[in-house]
């Protein structure tokens, strides 16, 4: 029960995380210029994805799965054993790819992909949520 507290804890910290994106109105020429903005949206990226990872992390560790060697493996790991679709396992672990860019590559992040993540990639964790609570609902 412990570790479904948990879950949904970082599962509700990442939809907070998503909201602000999703609310979030402007072009690509406005994150580039607006500073207080761009260093919101990008922080908030992080946390959504680093929720995730978390989340996939502790089925992982609950389940016994093989533990992940990298960020990206933990949404393979998952797809592997059927908490997530395969497909969206996949395409969901190019966030993790995206997350090292935020958190190491800092200085050199493209506003291009910064955008297209926020206009084209915020349902994938609504999509990530709802497999979560399928598997959370399943242990009941």
């Amino acid at each position: 029960m412990l570790t479904d507290e948990k879950i949904l804890r970082k599962l509700s910290f990442m939809q907070k995380c998503v909201s602000y994106l999703k609310s979030v109105d402007a072009g690509s020429k406005e994150l580039e210029d607006n500073y207080q903005l761009r260093s919101a949206v990008e922080r908030n990226f992080q946390l959504a994805i680093e929720s995730a990872i978390d989340i996939g992390e502790m089925i992982i560790s609950r389940e016994g799965f093989q533990r992940p060697d990298i960020y990206r493996n933990v949404f393979l790991i998952l797809g592997r054993n059927n908490i997530v679709p395969t497909d969206f396992a996949e395409e969901f672990s190019k966030a993790a790819g995206f997350r090292n860019v935020l958190v190491h590559i800092y200085e050199e992040i493209d506003i291009d992909i910064l955008y297209m993540f926020l206009t084209e990639r915020l349902e994938d964790f609504d999509e990530f949520a709802g497999y979560i609570a399928e598997y959370l609902n399943k242990e009941l």
